[in-house]
Order: C-alpha cells, then sequence, then structure tokens
C-alpha cells in the first residue's frame, strides 16, 4: 500500500515540481528554454507537466498519464540532443516515473 503511494506520488511531484517551475519563469528557465527554442511556450509546458502528474496519480487514468508524461519527456531528451545541449534534466522524472508505473502496474510494459 504504502509502496504504491510513494509509486504514484514521487514520480508526480517530480514532475509537477518541473511544471511549477516554468510557470514561475525563473530568469535561468527561460534562458534555458529560449536556447532551446521553446522559451515562448514555457506556460503551455508548465501546464501540460502538471496536467500529466495528475493524471498519473489517478488510478484510473494511470496508463494516459504514464504514456503521456512519458513521450513528452522523451520529447524533451530529443530536442536537447538536437541541440547537442543534452543534460539530466529529462531523466530526472523520466526514470521515477517507468519505475512507478512498473510498481503500480506491471501490465504496462508487457
Amino acid at each position: 500500500m504504502i509502496i504504491n503511494l510513494l509509486a504514484a506520488w514521487i514520480p508526480a511531484l517530480l514532475i509537477a515540481l518541473s511544471g511549477v517551475m516554468k510557470l514561475s519563469r525563473q530568469p535561468k528557465i527561460v534562458e534555458g528554454m529560449s536556447k532551446l527554442g521553446v522559451g515562448r511556450y514555457l506556460v503551455l509546458l508548465g501546464v501540460m507537466e502538471i496536467a500529466f502528474a495528475a493524471l498519473f496519480v489517478v488510478p484510473a487514468t494511470m496508463k494516459l498519464g504514464f504514456i503521456l508524461a512519458s513521450c513528452y519527456f522523451a520529447g524533451a531528451i530529443a530536442t536537447e540532443l538536437s541541440h547537442d545541449a543534452l543534460k539530466v534534466n529529462p531523466f530526472i522524472p523520466i526514470i521515477p516515473l517507468w519505475i512507478g508505473a512498473f510498481i503500480r502496474d506491471r501490465s504496462i510494459f508487457f
């Protein structure tokens, strides 16, 4: 029971925190995202991350939240790769997301 709660909330909080940081429009984040060409979409990206986190926490929509968040962060990795700017940032939420999804419902992967 507690493991399932942690498997849901830890990744969701990481993703939501990323979204809140984008919504706060801190200068360092704006600068980094502008270098990648997505600076003008910060608010949209932040709202999307918070929505994906909320979908992942709710058991009925967990699979949808997992798929959307996985695709989102895969796109973030691809964007950074295409600009020769790959950092750890997109990997921080996606790894706990996949581990949490595996713990909660292994059928996602099979």
